[in-house]
């Protein structure tokens, strides 16, 4: 019962942000937003307060990294109000409103407010719309960022933990089931830094997720080559960045997605084999997640876990791109969407 109500909750957190991802006005700019200000704030915290700062002990870098964390709110209201357009000074007035929210509570304000400092800059002239904007939008920033921030934290608190009681009861299904839908989402739109770090993830569970995006992206790079999605340039692009990659991933979804989730639910097993812990929330991409996992646990424990990971990556990589290339070859198509497009171009 633990297992299905963590991944329940999972997937109930996962289709909330897929639907406002796809439906609400501008949704997918704003995700884009809040992805962004998880690099700003979570990927800075995890590189320089764990790794340099505590790992390598230089003060002033790990300095660097909490104050970085503690923006997270900060960072979503105003990379999100500036996803869509907003008035650089609307977009700070209401990240400076919404100091010391959670990186959620900050996304909602930033998100309602940009559409409220849209009409201001419409409806009143130039120079007043300034001032009127700046003295209207920080009370309303804050008090969005207030009143909504208790309740959404709470809501993913419970999610978070709810995970982290499965993985502590069914440690090896967990970690393949996380293990395989983080790395999905690593590679899709959504953003896997943004989820692990709205949930809040901590020890083995975020462990897992760091370690399925590692050694998925293997599976990645072994997915662009075989069934000839792009040249060397793309196969190393999707490796370290699956984003940068998001149009030909989505022309090939369910290819990429299904040897996806068995490249990320092996490298997952593996981090539960070992135990990675990581207790650095919104790590969970192919860099930070090769990293961060050194500032909690022994060195070569977490390098025979990387070498575990890419090894399941890889093979899972070859197994099921093989599937999709018979499959293909017995249907008589070509193997991906790029493949078919080579007549046209010619």
């Amino acid at each position: 019962m633990e297992l299905v109500k963590g991944i329940g909750l999972l997937l109930a957190a996962l289709t909330v942000f897929s639907l406002f991802s796809r439906y609400a006005p501008k949704g997918n700019k704003a995700m884009g937003g809040l992805a962004a200000a998880a690099v700003a704030s979570f990927l800075v915290e995890a590189v320089h307060a764990y790794i340099t700062g505590d790992f390598m002990g230089i003060g002033f870098l790990k300095e660097t990294g909490l104050a970085a964390g503690s923006m997270g709110g900060p960072a979503a209201a105003a990379l999100v109000a500036l996803s869509l357009g907003v008035a650089p000074v609307f977009a700070i007035v209401a990240a400076i409103a919404v100091k010391g929210s959670g990186i959620l509570a900050g996304f909602i304000a930033g998100y309602i407010c940009s559409f409220l400092s849209q009409q201001i800059q419409r409806h009143l002239p130039d120079g007043i719309d300034m001032i009127v904007g700046a003295i209207v939008i920080a009370p309303i920033a804050y008090l969005i960022a207030f009143y909504s921030g208790p309740v959404v934290d709470s809501a993913m608190a419970v999610i978070g933990g709810a995970i982290t009681q499965a993985t502590t009861s069914s440690p090896y299904m967990m970690g393949f089931l996380l293990g395989g839908l983080i790395k999905m989402i690593c590679t899709s739109p959504l953003s896997s830094m943004a989820l692990t770090a709205i949930l809040g993830l901590t020890g083995l569970p975020m462990g897992i997720a760091a370690l399925a995006c590692v050694g998925g992206s293997f599976t990645n790079g072994i997915i662009f080559k075989r069934l000839k999605l792009g040249d060397n340039s793309r196969v190393a692009a999707i490796m370290l960045e699956p984003l940068t990659q998001a149009d030909i991933v989505t022309r090939n979804a369910f290819k990429v997605y299904s040897c996806n989730f068995f490249g990320g639910a092996l490298a997952g097993m593996v981090a539960v084999y070992f135990n990675i812990i990581n207790n650095a929330p919104g790590t969970a991409a192919p860099i930070p997640g090769l990293l961060a996992p050194f500032a909690f646990n022994d060195a070569s424990t977490v390098l025979m876990a990387i070498v575990g990971a890419a090894i399941g990556g890889i093979a899972a990589g070859f197994v099921c791109t093989e599937v999709h290339i018979r499959v293909a070859k017995m249907r008589g198509k070509p193997i991906s969407a790029e493949a078919e497009m080579v007549p046209e171009a010619a």
